[in-house]
């Protein structure tokens, strides 16, 4: 099974000098617990609820663009590759989702661990969250 079978679209996105409230608000009114930042077509960032709350939340008198708190090094995948190889992706880097890519490098999709178990292989979601959680 693909990627492009199970990755959700489109992504919530936003560029990299919105505010950290205003992706917060975003989350909430989409119920996501992830939004991708991209600039001119391209991926720069990814935000977690978890970033907002570990790296902007103690700092919350200044209202920093996203940019301040979003993770840099985005991890992505291809809509062609097979499912199992996101899910050993995800696990051998202890990460609970991969942003999906097209040839561009524009954002396609998201597949996470719940897609993987919700809609490929409950198995093998299983075992990468074992992975993920792992203290290596």
């Amino acid at each position: 099974m693909l990627v492009k079978s199970i990755m959700r679209c489109p992504v919530t996105t936003v560029g990299p000098a919105t505010s950290v409230r205003a992706v917060a608000a975003l989350m909430k009114e989409c119920d996501i617990g992830a939004i991708v930042i991209c600039e001119s077509g391209q991926v720069t960032g990814i935000v977690t609820d978890r970033d907002i709350v570990t790296r902007w939340f103690p700092n919350v008198p200044s209202d920093e663009p996203i940019a301040a708190v979003m993770t840099r090094d985005v991890i992505t995948c291809r809509p062609d590759q097979t499912v199992r190889e996101a899910a050993h992706r995800m696990g051998n880097l202890q990460i609970r989702r991969l942003v999906v890519v097209d040839d561009t490098g524009a954002v396609a999709g998201m597949i996470t661990l719940g897609d993987i178990a919700n809609d490929a292989d409950e198995e093998l979601a299983g075992q990468t969250l074992g992975e993920v959680v792992e203290t290596r």
